[in-house]
């Protein structure tokens, strides 16, 4: 049995919470949750780090060092907390040993750099994605001769863009030039222009239920619900990079994502104006 170490900002979210037992049940109990170490205890009245590892069956460890000693691979988790995502990792992408960084990977293009230079100076396996990159929907569409594509999904944009941005970058590629804010209080909005006349657009709405893509061919129009067992198929696909340590997403897409994101937000300080891409 291979053992998995995660590593959070506080151990009581929902990732921390699920990410076992799908691990055991994709893995077919080949890969377990064995070691957890939190930099804090919940500070939104959740569980303390103590408390959820005894709920779970999961060793609390005093340190990430000896978390690294202990496990074959490693979660590094804090999914609100992308801020953290350096210092909770530098070490672990030193160990040699796989390493997956939860969504969103990093706050800029430039830190996510710093992450995937460390991993690449200690030839460390190591990728990070938003787990609808693995939805079955979204993996059957043709992206030969689209021409445009519209997303809505729910949450707050700092947390939740990366779910429609992960999908587009799969759908319309990472060459978009220019990136537009054009939403309003209670609903968020961005125009993503590419340099070859396509558009994209990505609509962020606390209220929206899931997630829903239009998309536009040369010839056609289909929308698609994303409401398949996509966490399933990620969670698959992570068990198989542990075992394989084949990346599923290539650091400089996940680089240049992480640069859409950065300008999607930074729009929204100048709303209707254009902010290019580097």
């Amino acid at each position: 049995m291979k053992k998995i170490g995660f590593i959070d900002y506080f151990l009581d979210e929902w990732h921390a919470n699920n990410y076992p037992a799908w691990i055991k049940e994709q893995s077919g109990g080949e890969y377990t949750a064995a070691y957890a170490y939190a930099k804090i205890d919940s500070p939104l009245g959740g569980l303390t780090s103590a408390a959820w590892a005894e709920k779970q069956g999961i060793a609390l460890v005093s340190s990430i060092e000896e978390l690294i000693e202990k496990s074959d691979c490693i979660v590094v988790l804090s999914p609100d907390n992308s801020e953290l995502h350096y210092e909770l990792s530098h070490r672990a992408l030193a160990s040699g040993k796989p390493v997956y960084i939860d969504k969103t990977f990093a706050d800029s293009a430039a830190e996510a750099r710093r992450i995937f230079a460390v991993a690449e100076e200690h030839g460390t396996p190591c990728y990070s994605s938003s787990a609808l990159r693995f939805s079955t929907v979204i993996n059957a569409i043709d992206p030969s001769d689209i021409r445009s594509v519209t997303s809505w999904g729910g949450g707050s944009p700092n947390n939740y863009i990366i779910h429609q941005l992960e999908p587009l970058a799969m759908l319309m590629g990472t060459d978009a030039d220019k990136v537009m804010y054009t939403g309003c209080e209670g609903y968020h909005s961005w125009c993503i222009g590419y340099a070859d006349g396509r558009r994209a657009w990505c609509n962020v709405c606390a209220e929206e239920p899931g997630f829903t893509t239009r998309i536009v061919h040369k010839d056609r129009v289909e929308t698609v619900a994303v409401n398949d067992a996509f966490f399933d198929a990620f969670i698959a696909s992570l068990v198989e990079f542990f075992r394989t340590g084949k990346l599923p997403v290539e650091h400089t897409e996940t680089v240049r994502i992480m640069q859409l994101r950065e300008r999607c937000l930074q729009a929204m300080q100048t709303p209707d104006e254009w902010l290019a891409m580097d």
